[in-house]
């Protein structure tokens, strides 16, 4: 069975990659408009219809008006900006949120890709709260940098002006209301928002999330060996996320932005001192593959009934 595909906004920095994903794959028809037709609503509307399943990567109020568009029944949607992922309907499109979370994906019409920052932060996170390490009503701080390109083609443009980049490091969301906020709290099972502290870096792409912990403050005191097993259990015979061995993690001094590389790889550390009582859980992932591009394309995969890795950059 040959499964129709529709990228509405393709040519964007998140559908370029995807198509790159899909390039090559007979079980795989993918539909795309001329130039002159993209922004055509009744060629959009026909191909958003014909679709077996579309992949939205438009502005939010272009990606709701792509919805509006579809008059059947049948056509399946992953959208990969943030206008559903905390909508009725839809089902958030994170396979490894929890257990039984990818058979909901594949029965599932409406997908909400997640956001790059919140994949980092509930893969560390959402496994803990399910083992009742880490209590419901925690004040849960995350943190990090990623690469550029996560702001689009405007913040592109910013960094590789003629002017040249701004700034090597930028902190950002200052104002603490980060549009990530409502689906890392919703899916993470906690009581209050996270503080989220992101910033942008002078690198294209790449980016590391991190959660630090007072392990010695938090009800029972749980070590460094429980945080690590649980992630370890969370994510065991996983071809995507791969969660380091202590012994890996207490041998780095550094972890690099671009530690996975271009890929769809998320790889997961813990780092901890078990004198002070304190742990920095870290996610490293391609803010372009497993944040953005790599997701739609496993969500797709999961949907269409294909083997889940398929296409992907490992």
């Amino acid at each position: 069975m040959t499964h129709k595909i529709f990228i509405d906004g393709g040519v964007g920095t998140t559908g370029l990659e995807i198509v790159e994903r899909l390039a090559g794959r007979p079980e795989l028809s993918v539909v795309t408009l001329d130039k002159d037709r993209r922004k055509d609503a009744d060629a959009r509307r026909d191909a958003l219809n014909a679709a077996d399943i579309v992949i939205l990567c438009l502005p939010d109020d272009a990606a709701r008006e792509a919805v509006a568009l579809i008059g059947n029944e049948s056509t399946r949607v992953i959208d990969a900006s943030t206008a559903h992922r905390v909508a009725d309907g839809w089902t958030y499109g994170f396979p490894e949120l929890e257990p039984g979370h990818r058979q909901k994906l594949a029965q599932a019409r409406f997908v909400a890709n997640p956001g790059c920052w919140p994949t980092g932060f509930l893969a560390l996170v959402r496994p803990l709260v399910l083992a009742g390490l880490l209590p419901v009503d925690w004040p849960v701080t995350v943190s990090g940098a990623s690469g550029y390109s996560g702001g689009g083609k405007s913040m592109i443009a910013e960094f590789e002006g003629p002017d040249g980049a701004p700034t090597a490091f930028r902190p950002y969301g200052l104002g603490l209301s980060h549009k990530h906020g409502p689906e890392m709290l919703r899916y993470s099972g906690l009581q209050h928002p996270p503080l989220f502290a992101p910033a942008v870096a002078n690198a294209y792409r790449g980016m590391i999330v991190e959660v630090p912990l007072q392990l010695c403050a938090m009800p029972g005191a749980p070590r460094i060996a429980d945080i690590h097993a649980a992630l370890a259990d969370a994510y065991a015979g996983s071809a995507i996320v791969q969660v380091a061995p202590l012994e890996e993690s207490g041998a780095m001094t550094q972890l690099r932005l671009e530690h996975v590389g271009a890929t769809d790889r998320l790889a997961l550390f813990v780092f901890g001192n078990e004198g002070t009582g304190q742990a920095r859980l870290v996610a490293a992932l391609d803010n372009l593959g497993k944040g953005a591009a790599g997701a739609a394309v496993q969500n797709l995969n999961i949907l269409a009934g294909l083997p889940e890795t398929a296409g992907l950059r490992l």
